[in-house]
């Protein structure tokens, strides 16, 4: 009963990614799945700044980095990808799907034909945009993928690496025969279960709940910029639908937060896994904007219009007020 339980959650996962349920190895997040490929293939890699903390620490532990640069939006330049690769014949080349900053999408698919022409392999990180925008990874054609669950409403504690058929990796975590010989350890069940149900909500309500997102955003992007110098941060347009970024002239964001908290309405600055850092943004920095001016607004499947409505009374008041105290 329990296997059963454990292959339909597999079957649900690789549904919603458009793979065969083999290619999917359940792990404890995507944190796991980034080092397990980054384990699996070694050496020298290709690793933007605007990537998650979790891809760029484990690249720096992988051996020597490329960073390519990226544009004002944050996006993967891919002819110096390209030259990259030419040149330095990389171990493996990382590439988030889209910015969990600032929302950006990002060229995945012609880095990926890049990296396939020259014979390297590529990591997508995918965990912010899974369950947000169509994720099909066969027709990607990406070496490794990885997912996370509780970006789309399934439990923290699981997450999957998909692993492109007829490849084969060097488990990250040894000791038992699990995930067929690729990931030891007994597997969380409770967890991989909650996976496979968040997998097959998202793969029957993606476009329903992807357009109501963008429409908050949206919302939210324009009561933000009304107010005198606020300024968006990424793609305005090619963007996941969830979340916006936006620069607050003046004002450090730290004080913006509290001062929205104050009106019942939550936000962050920078990326929710280095909320615990006193070190400027390293995404805002390559983007060469402000990085201590950053304010992270994102939607979820509890946000209500009421909800922006509040942020719209509150936002140009708060900002008001603080920039009075100068």
């Amino acid at each position: 009963m329990v296997r059963a339980a454990i292959e339909d959650a597999r079957d649900a996962v690789a549904g919603l990614l458009g793979v065969r349920p083999r290619s999917v190895v359940f792990t404890s997040g995507a944190t796991e799945a980034v080092n397990a490929a980054g384990w699996g293939f070694g050496g020298p890699t290709v690793c933007a700044a605007v990537e998650h903390s979790s891809v760029r620490d484990a690249c720096g532990r992988a051996g020597p980095v490329l960073v390519p640069p990226v544009d004002k939006h944050g996006r993967i330049d891919v002819a110096a990808v390209a030259s990259m690769v030419e040149g330095s014949a990389p171990a493996l080349v990382h590439c988030q799907w889209g910015n969990h900053e600032v929302g950006t999408l990002q060229p995945v698919e012609a880095i990926v034909a890049v990296c396939r022409a020259a014979g390297v392999p590529v990591h997508v990180d995918a965990a912010q945009a899974v369950g947000r925008v169509p994720v099909d990874v066969t027709a990607l054609g990406a070496d490794v993928v990885s997912v996370s669950a509780h970006k789309f409403g399934g439990p923290p504690g699981a997450g999957a690496m998909v692993v492109r058929p007829g490849l084969r990796l060097a488990p990250f975590i040894v000791g038992g025969e699990q995930e067929r010989a690729r990931r030891g350890g007994m597997e969380n069940v409770p967890a991989i279960v909650g996976f496979g149900v968040a997998a097959a909500h998202a793969a029957s309500s993606l476009g329903a709940e992807s357009a109501a997102a963008r429409r908050q955003t949206d919302a939210l992007l324009e009561a933000a910029l009304a107010v005198p110098d606020v300024v968006a941060y990424g793609d305005t347009s090619e963007r996941l639908p969830h979340l916006v970024c936006v620069g607050v002239t003046g004002v450090e964001a730290e004080a913006v937060l509290l001062g929205l908290d104050q009106a019942g309405i939550a936000a962050h600055s920078g990326s929710a896994c280095s909320s615990e850092s006193l070190e400027p943004s390293p995404v805002l920095e390559a983007m060469g904007v402000d990085a201590e001016r950053s304010l992270r607004l994102s939607v979820g499947w509890t946000t209500t219009d009421g909800d922006v409505a509040a942020f719209r009374a509150a936002f140009g008041p708060v900002v008001e007020r603080l920039r009075a105290l100068r």
